[in-house]
């Protein structure tokens, strides 16, 4: 199992960015495809991005390809999303997973849940 931590949200306009990060415990980390997730109250977690192992593929939801940008650093244990030109409908908790294999856009292809960070876009 690897834990999880999000950190980087917080208060932002509409147009302006963020970067979310993801601590990962252990060693197996860049053994790992990993994913970012978001939800809002009431609302499906839904996918945001994905990338492999080595940090060579990546997969984008439709909502967020061209504005965000997912990365890692293996050497650091560490996952993230730079967030750019956002927009309040990207108002949710965000989450990262690891992957389970194939950069898939489903919640159950994904284990290991960190405790998300707020990420709250005003208009």
């Amino acid at each position: 199992q690897v834990r999880l931590v999000e950190s980087g949200g917080g208060l932002v306009q509409a147009g302006g960015s963020l970067r979310l990060s993801c601590a990962a415990s252990g060693r197996t980390f860049s053994s790992y495809d990993m994913g970012w997730f978001r939800q809002n109250p009431g609302k499906e977690r839904e996918f945001v991005a994905a990338i492999n192992w080595y940090g060579g593929s990546t997969n984008y939801a439709d909502s967020v390809k061209g504005r965000f940008t997912i990365s890692r650093d293996n050497a650091k244990n560490t996952l993230y999303l730079q967030m750019n030109s956002l927009k309040p409908e990207d108002t949710a908790v965000y989450y990262c997973a690891v992957g389970m294999g194939g950069l898939s856009r489903s919640r159950s292809a994904y284990r290991d849940w960190g405790q998300g960070t707020q990420v709250t876009v005003s208009s």
